[in-house]
């Protein structure tokens, strides 16, 4: 996986850059630097988006910083934050704002690149979630109008004759809409079809 990976180092300190860059290079990751919160976000836009390592205290703007216009201009890069004594609170900070971890400095070796294999991971596995939401979104939009409706009771754990009673059709009818709507959706089972509705955010509908 590493060598698959790219990971963003902000440091205003060229020794710890070229640090970790050294390091994490060695264990297949691909890495590159910057010096400033400022030098990153000038190029955020038309970079792959990866995990961004930086410090937690840079002159002008800092790692807390950073974090808050990378959400402003919704860039959703996974970011690690570097910190020193006495910022463990403001690495919480970031944290429930989102961040994915942080390390103390000094660190060792093998604790950035535990925390950058983490990361990596937690990296693969919303890709996997974007893909699969993607997947569904597109399902869910070649059902018709009325499989819709159907999918939106179903949802709502209404049983076939309550949906047909809302919608003014025949329980019949309604029992073929469903098996419509589980083939468009690949659903194998109500759960599965109900956990897949809702990782593209459908929502129950009100029954009148």
């Amino acid at each position: 996986m590493p060598g698959d990976v790219l990971i963003y180092i902000i440091d205003d300190d060229e020794a710890v850059r070229n640090s970790l860059s050294l390091l994490l290079d060695a264990y297949g990751f691909m890495v590159r630097t910057f010096a400033s919160a400022q030098e990153f976000l000038a190029a955020a836009s038309s970079l792959r988006v990866s995990i961004v390592i930086s410090d937690i205290r840079m002159p002008e703007m800092d790692g807390l910083e950073l974090q808050q216009r990378l959400i402003e201009l919704r860039l959703s890069f996974p970011l690690v934050l570097m910190t020193g004594d006495g910022d463990v609170p403001l690495a919480v900070q970031a944290m429930k704002a989102g961040a994915l971890d942080f390390v103390e400095k000094p660190f060792a070796a093998d604790a950035i690149l535990k925390v950058a294999t983490a990361a990596s991971e937690r990296l693969a596995e919303r890709a996997d979630e974007e893909s699969l939401t993607a997947t569904v979104s597109s399902r869910l939009a070649g059902l018709t109008p009325r499989e819709r409706e159907v999918l939106e009771g179903l949802l709502a754990g209404l049983p076939n004759k309550s949906i047909a009673y809302d919608l003014a059709i025949s329980p019949r009818t309604v029992e073929i809409h469903r098996a419509r709507v589980m083939d468009k959706m690949g659903a194998h089972s109500l759960p599965e079809l109900v956990q897949l509705s809702l990782a593209a955010g459908m929502r129950p509908r009100q029954s009148r």
